[in-house]
């Protein structure tokens, strides 16, 4: 398969180029003859990038129509082993005819330790000239790297570039085995044109994908710059700060598109994510059921194919680093109609799912297990007043989206009641609408709740501004008219002055344990109010609704007369609300 852009590109070249993958190469030769011949004839007729990854047997990994900072790894390829070079090099050409090695294609050799870079210049169906670089000593805690080249074609010294590549692994492996490398984390840059808190949050995300933060940037725009984002002559000030603090990847807090990134990358000289890509990551590093990684996956095509066809550039970031993770990354070069084809078929995937759900959510109402819904912003503490709550052992870290698949466990309550309670997924600021679409039927866990626990962490000095993304990201998904009682968290950790807000919140610390009966206490109040017995009649010509009755409600007694069916049940003011306009429609 030919990976990349391959938006106009005839069929008949295509297949040409899928043949590379069945020539043995000159293993002898570091980049041998033939395959530049048909790299140099491939790049002129396409005028576009070519890029290959060479394997030490001479055999093609990859074939792909693109730049190194747009094309990235398959799965097979994409592991980076810290303890040895990859073992295949990384060759790519640059139609305008320069065969100088960039910043990212620096950036791409340190962080993925091919065995080599190299660049091919083409101009006018001629090789202008050849360049490579290979991992040098280790220098301040960081891999060197040792250019050679441009040379003439003719003149390119096959055998001394191999050698420099075993030269090179035993750089490597020194280095490690004197505990000398210190960079297995990307070392980042973080923008914003948003706010202080903004940054701060975007900080957080990045902290937990893995990154180190080596700057922050915040400058004030009454709008973005269409092609820039961040402006032309700011993002040339930036792309100094980027080498002088050896920069590997800069992550900017709005959404881009893909051509502000791909200006962006060309600006600053390195890889670019925006925070959509972030949490993307994040939430690819989390998902853990079959459920989750299908969600992630589709949100990643969804968020990607958009800028397929905006800007004509590969779907992944370069394979390997942050932003590129997850399920989805082995589907990441393929082309439109393929992505596409994909994303139905984790729709439909996901619906099945979804319907097993509604299942279980109908077996439930039968038998009158109340599910009580815990939302919230993320790292609110969610998890922790769960496992306080039911004594379950959830996992709890002090990370943005500690917890990414659903859980569910019996919580015993007072008065002998008991309900399920169900922890969900935390919201975010500038949640991405494919997160929203991707996991909604993770998050319909709070639509069809009976109950709502909003949990926010009152010590945090933006706790009402998260308390807003909350009833927003719930309106969005429909459940803004659930019942609800709000916990302000982590009350032993703040400074609590004047009146709370809301007026009616229980003050609680999950962590220790203050407040939590008072909860109970209330939200055992609360179930038992829910449910009231009604007496419908419902006609035969609206059987939906008695449907709808059948799957939410609890049916007591049913009778089928002339007219229609007599049904008791106990339904909640939601649900009766919902089936007395079907019955008046």
């Amino acid at each position: 398969m030919i990976h990349g852009n391959l938006e106009g590109v005839r069929e008949s070249l295509i297949q040409e180029m899928e043949k590379l993958y069945d020539i043995d190469f000159d293993r002898s030769m570091f980049l041998p003859d033939r395959l530049l011949q048909l790299l140099v004839r491939f790049t002129d007729q396409l005028n576009r990038e070519m890029l290959v990854y060479l394997d030490r047997n001479g055999e093609i990994l990859e074939v792909a129509v693109g730049s190194i900072s747009s094309i990235g790894l398959t799965e097979m390829h994409l592991r980076r082993n810290f303890d040895r070079l990859t073992g295949f090099r990384c060759i790519h050409t640059h139609p305008g005819g320069n065969a100088a090695l960039s910043d990212v294609d620096i950036q791409a050799l340190r962080l993925l330790r091919f065995d080599s870079m190299c660049a091919v210049g083409v101009n006018g169906g001629i090789c202008t000239g050849i360049s490579a670089a290979f991992l040098g000593e280790l220098e301040y805690s960081r891999l060197s790297v040792n250019i050679l080249g441009p040379v003439k074609p003719g003149r390119l010294p096959q055998q001394a570039w191999l050698h420099e590549i075993e030269l090179s692994e035993e750089r490597v492996q020194k280095a490690i085995a004197e505990g000398g490398i210190v960079e297995t984390a990307e070392k980042v840059m973080l923008i914003s044109t948003d706010s202080e808190e903004s940054l701060d949050e975007l900080a957080s995300l990045a902290d937990t994908a893995g990154a180190v933060i080596v700057s922050r940037v915040l400058q004030k725009r009454p709008k973005p710059d269409p092609a820039m984002f961040i402006g032309a002559g700011k993002a040339q000030e930036l792309s100094l700060a980027c080498q002088t603090l050896e920069v590997d990847l800069a992550i900017l807090d709005d959404e881009l598109t893909g051509a502000q990134q791909k200006n962006l990358e060309n600006a600053l000289g390195v890889r670019v994510i925006d925070r959509t890509s972030l949490i993307l990551d994040i939430f690819a590093r989390r998902a853990e059921t079959a459920e989750g990684k299908l969600q992630v996956e589709l949100a990643q095509l969804k968020y990607r194919l958009p800028r397929l066809a905006g800007s004509s550039s590969a779907l992944s970031r370069l394979g390997g680093g942050i932003g590129t993770r997850g399920p989805g990354e082995t589907r990441l070069e393929v082309d439109r109609r393929h992505i596409r084809r994909r994303i139905d078929e984790l729709s439909r995937q996901l619906a099945d799912l979804s319907r097993q759900r509604e299942m279980r959510r109908a077996r439930r109402g039968k038998m009158d297990q109340t599910t009580v819904a815990l939302v919230g912003y993320t790292n609110a503490g969610k998890s922790t007043l769960l496992n306080a709550l039911s004594g379950a052992e959830v996992l709890v870290e002090d990370k943005l989206f500690a917890t990414l698949d659903p859980v569910v466990r019996q919580v015993s309550l007072p008065e002998n009641r008991s309900c399920l309670m169900v922890d969900t997924v935390g919201f975010i600021r500038k949640l991405p609408h494919t997160l929203v679409e991707a996991f909604k039927s993770t998050l319909e866990e709070a639509v069809y709740a009976d109950l709502l626990v909003i949990v926010s962490d009152l010590s945090s000095p933006f706790y009402r501004q998260q308390r807003e993304v909350v009833y927003e990201v719930l309106r969005q998904l429909g459940a803004d008219g659930k019942p609800v009682v709000e916990a302000l968290n982590k009350a032993d950790k703040a400074e609590i002055g004047g009146m709370i807000e809301p007026a009616g919140a229980i003050l609680i610390s999950a962590a220790s344990g203050m407040g939590l009966d008072h909860l109970k206490a209330e939200i055992s109040r609360r179930i038992a109010s829910l449910r009231t017995r009604v007496t419908l009649s419902v006609p035969y010509a609206k059987g939906a609704a008695l449907n709808l009755l059948h799957d939410q409600g609890q049916v007591e007694t049913e009778e089928y007369t002339e007219t229609g069916t007599n049904v008791t049940c106990l339904l909640d003011a939601t649900l009766y609300a919902r089936v007395k306009k079907m019955l008046e429609s």
